[in-house]
């Protein structure tokens, strides 16, 4: 694959529509280009504590005046047009977009989703010791400090789809 997205979503709490940020790495022949990200106020607006503390930090007070999901998507959406999209559990990503269209009533238009942490298990298997994101990301050659920060997680699913996606 040459030409891809990579997104990865973080959420407020246990409902998947309750999208606090997104990153966006776009891939085009082969070489990483635009990158984007944004907070956005989430639906159902509230922070489980355990997301907050335990997984990315973000707090109500980072995105009570930030713009809801369809503000956000009206804009990155046109830049992923005819893309396939690749995410690390890429059933946890395409289920928070899923759900999010749906809270808000938007048409979901069907995304192609390829999941990096399959084809990792496919290429690596028993080479890593796990099939987490740093793991593999840190096998591809990206040191993923900043895990659980949406362009970071983003940017890691792309060079890990370079390598582990046929051309």
């Amino acid at each position: 694959m040459k030409n891809f997205a990579a997104i990865d979503f973080e959420t407020a709490n246990g409902n998947h529509s309750s999208v606090c940020a997104v990153g966006i790495v776009i891939v085009r022949d082969g070489q990483i280009g635009e990158k984007y990200y944004r907070l956005i106020r989430p639906k159902p607006n509230y922070y489980c504590t355990r997301f907050t503390w335990d997984i990315h930090g973000i707090e109500y007070e980072d995105t009570v005046n930030e713009p809801p999901f369809p503000d956000v998507w009206a804009e990155l959406a046109p830049r992923l047009a005819g893309l396939p999209l690749v995410a690390h559990n890429s059933s946890f990503d395409e289920g928070c977009l899923r759900s999010v269209h749906e809270a808000y009533a938007i048409n979901y238009p069907g995304y192609e989703f390829h999941c990096t942490c399959q084809a990792a298990r496919r290429v690596f298997g028993k080479e890593l010791p796990n099939h987490q994101l740093p793991t593999v990301a840190l096998r591809c050659g990206y040191d993923l400090t900043q895990h659980h920060h949406a362009l970071a997680d983003a940017e890691a699913c792309a060079i890990i789809a370079m390598q582990v996606f046929p051309n």
